[in-house]
């Protein structure tokens, strides 16, 4: 029975506490969140997952399984990257990038696809849905016109209870549409302001026929 909002299975937590009790080597680990650069000491079993919550206090990463990665609602980007923070150790990210559901807005606000995921209803009790926007993203990175059986299988990962995941392919389908027609936009903008002027034309026309 799940009250409030877990964040893991409470004999795994006391088990996890008490053998990290038990481990005397500690390692001095510097790791970028989000921009960030947090330098810690902490002790070598340590899971990335905890380290983001407990020591970073970035709690949007969630735990829902028994820290097997089965669920993937703690999947962040490492090094620009999905990867699942109950697999790794804290120590296996020192000298690297991880990026948490809370860094992917832009400073304009909410991106694509947390704008479709909005729009098209694709989250219910929102649980999983850091774990599937962190996935989708390095996703369509990858595979910018996916189609609905692709993106299905993107979503092999991530467990939703809720949605029946019709909603969340409808809203990663529109997240990439928007993402490519941004991506048009951008590149005329680029071609538009690369391209010579009239009198620029003129002369280099001048300097050929020269």
């Amino acid at each position: 029975r799940l009250t409030g909002a877990p964040t893991r299975h409470p004999g795994a937590r006391r088990a996890l506490i008490a053998d990290q009790g038990r481990n005397k080597y500690v390692k001095t680990i510097t790791v970028t969140v989000n921009g960030t650069s947090y330098e810690e000491s902490v002790p070598e079993r340590m899971l990335l997952v905890d380290f983001l919550r407990d020591r970073v206090a970035l709690t949007g990463t969630h735990v829902g399984c028994t820290y097997e990665g089965v669920c993937g609602a703690c999947t962040v980007h490492l090094d620009g990257e999905a990867v699942k923070s109950c697999l790794m150790l804290a120590v296996q990210a020192d000298g690297h990038a991880v990026t948490t559901v809370e860094g992917l807005a832009g400073e304009g606000g909410p991106g694509p696809l947390q704008r479709a995921f909005s729009n098209s209803h694709g989250l219910q009790c929102g649980f999983c849905t850091p774990g599937i926007l962190m996935n989708m993203s390095d996703f369509l990175a990858r595979h910018p016109d996916p189609s609905d059986e692709e993106i299905r299988s993107g979503l092999v990962g991530n467990l939703c209870r809720c949605t029946g995941y019709v909603h969340i392919v409808r809203a990663v389908r529109d997240a990439a549409r928007e993402m490519r027609e941004g991506a048009g936009e951008v590149q005329a903008w680029a071609r538009w302001r690369t391209a010579p002027t009239g009198s620029a034309r003129a002369s280099r026309a001048r300097k050929t026929c020269a």
